[in-house]
């Protein structure tokens, strides 16, 4: 288990912002400093990386990119459809709700009912969101205050280390382990809330919980579900689950709001990015009891403006996708996923077949050097860009990551690079 408290700070030490000092011509040259809480967090490791990316192909490298989870598909016909028509209206493009549309809450909630067998209220207990990262500030934004204690998995989505930071929270970093399934060591946590009750810091307030998991693919369990509501109510603690990946290479989607009593105390993400192919839209959704929701709103109402009346709109009958939507879908990720575990064994990774999502988690050998390592190697060797499992925490430094949003042809073509340059 490990705890990360760190205190951030943009200057150097012992520096102060300096004044503006008058030049000869009378303009003024200032010393200008961020505020420090931009001193905490590093620009996005995709982000970063891709502009070294981009830079390769533009000196004719040709890099196969199967790093980032971005379906490759495209939305249902019908959603499209939907979009077009309502585009063309003259009256789609004011302002929209805070709270989202009608049809786009009504839709979330049938579609919880009918895949999960949670029965939300559309009007109090979903909040529609501009992608789930966004949803990320807005509840950290909502429930914490600065020195407020919140447990981060590691390895797990960056996202909700640097949100965490951003917001001043004192993050509290709860170790996953192969060995136990990448599931929770619950134990092991209850001690780490000891010693920080022992040390007299502010509670933990609030739990990142990711099933089915990213980076890992491990999968949820209405145990696991069970045991983190438990684990919530007895200590006082927040749960938000973000659960994106319920319906990719997964025959039993869950949701943490089928738990008995889980409303009272979580939160849960969801997006349409993976499950409905429209990472570019930015359609997402929260769903938890009135108040928690209300809180939220607080947050966003001033953050935003809504979202795009035609998008609602399609997302609306995307929403609507029977069993064939998933299944075709599935079809190709799975054929996908075969060819990466091949891509895997080129690099001398091992893998659990049994994971979930649009991603294919794998540990290196033990004769390489590091995960970091390994990736670089396949980019600067292959020209092929995998990511290194470190930037999801320490706890994922021996393994890498593969993503199946790559077309069959061109996950044949990296696997020929990787073998000819092994």
């Amino acid at each position: 288990m490990q705890k990360e408290n760190k205190v951030c700070d943009s200057r150097p030490a012992g520096a102060e912002q300096q004044p503006c000092v008058n030049m000869a011509d009378g303009r003024g040259v200032c010393d200008f400093s961020p505020a420090d809480r931009v001193g905490c967090v590093e620009e996005y490791y995709f982000s970063k990386k891709l502009k070294e990316v981009a830079e390769m192909n533009a000196a004719g490298k040709d890099v196969i990119n199967l790093g980032i989870g971005s379906p490759d598909m495209p939305p249902s016909e019908r959603a499209v459809d939907v979009f077009c028509r309502e585009v063309r209206k003259n009256d789609a493009h004011g302002y929209q709700p805070y709270t989202g549309i009608p049809a786009l809450r009504e839709g979330f909630a049938e579609w919880y009912l009918r895949w999960y067998g949670v029965e939300l209220d559309p009007n109090r207990e979903i909040q529609p969101l501009i992608g789930s990262k966004e949803g990320i500030l807005h509840i950290s934004l909502a429930f914490l205050n600065p020195g407020d204690g919140v447990l981060v998995p590691n390895p797990g989505y960056p996202t909700y280390t640097s949100v965490s930071k951003l917001v001043g929270a004192d993050i509290v970093s709860y170790r996953l382990d192969e060995n136990s399934g990448w599931h929770p060591d619950f134990d092991g946590i209850e001690r780490l809330l000891a010693e920080r009750r022992g040390a007299g810091r502010p509670a933990v307030k609030l739990m990142w919980t990711n099933y089915p998991n990213m980076p890992t693919g491990a999968d949820s369990s209405a145990e696991l579900y069970g045991r983190l509501v438990d684990f919530g109510y007895r200590h006082g603690i927040i749960i938000c689950n973000d659960n994106p990946y319920s319906f990719i290479l997964n025959e039993h989607p869950r949701s943490i709001l089928s738990a008995p009593g889980a409303r009272d105390i979580c939160v849960e993400l969801n997006s349409m990015s993976k499950s409905h192919n429209m990472p570019g839209w930015r359609m997402a959704m929260l769903a938890s009891n009135p108040r928690f929701v209300q809180w939220i709103l607080k947050v966003k109402s001033n953050v935003d403006s809504g979202q795009f009346r035609p998008m609602q709109s399609a997302a609306a009958e995307a929403l609507n996708a029977g069993k064939e939507w998933y299944d075709n879908m599935n079809v190709v990720y799975r054929s996908r996923r075969a060819l990466a575990g091949q891509i895997m064994e080129a690099l001398g990774c091992t893998y659990d077949g049994k994971q979930v999502g649009m991603f294919l988690w794998g540990r290196i050998s033990d004769a390489a050097e590091s995960g970091e390592a390994l990736a670089n190697a396949a980019l600067y060797g292959a020209n092929v860009f995998i990511t290194p499992g470190f930037i999801f925490g320490s706890a994922g430094d021996r393994y890498v990551r593969i993503s199946l949003c790559c077309k069959s042809h061109i996950l044949e073509k990296a696997l020929e690079r990787l073998v000819v340059s092994d």
